[in-house]
Order: structure tokens, then C-alpha cells, then sequence
């Protein structure tokens, strides 16, 4: 298991889980479709910002989301 930081653009994902204490970031990312179960890609990166694909519709985050996002 690793987290989004170190996995390979393009290929598809499945999160394991969410972790983080912080409520507000799992909100947030449970109002993106982002939750345990769930596929995601990551399509680009860019400094610190990651872009990626959850149901269809494609996101920006930051790396702290990134790195709290288990697959």
C-alpha cells in the first residue's frame, strides 16, 4: 500500500483508505466520491498539484490530500 505521491500516472487505483485526523479533509474528499472501495488515476502532476480521476469527473489537489489518500 502507498500512497497517491508515489504511483504511476495513468493506471487505475483503488482506495484503501482515508488517512487523516482531520474531518474536514475526509469530508471534502468523501464530497469528491473519494472514499475506501473507490477507483481513482492519477493523469497528471504538477509541482505540488495532482489531477485525478474519481467517477468520471477529474480533480485538483494539493499534495497533503495526496498523501492522505491510500491505495
Amino acid at each position: 500500500m502507498t500512497n497517491l505521491t508515489n504511483v504511476k500516472l495513468n493506471t487505475k487505483y483503488m482506495i484503501k483508505s482515508i488517512q487523516t485526523k482531520d474531518v474536514a479533509m475526509i469530508n471534502f474528499l468523501f464530497s469528491l466520491g473519494c472514499y475506501e472501495g473507490q477507483s481513482i488515476t492519477v493523469i497528471s502532476k504538477l509541482g505540488s498539484t495532482y489531477v485525478v480521476n474519481i467517477n468520471d469527473a477529474r480533480y485538483s489537489i494539493d499534495d497533503e490530500l495526496a498523501k492522505a489518500i491510500i491505495v
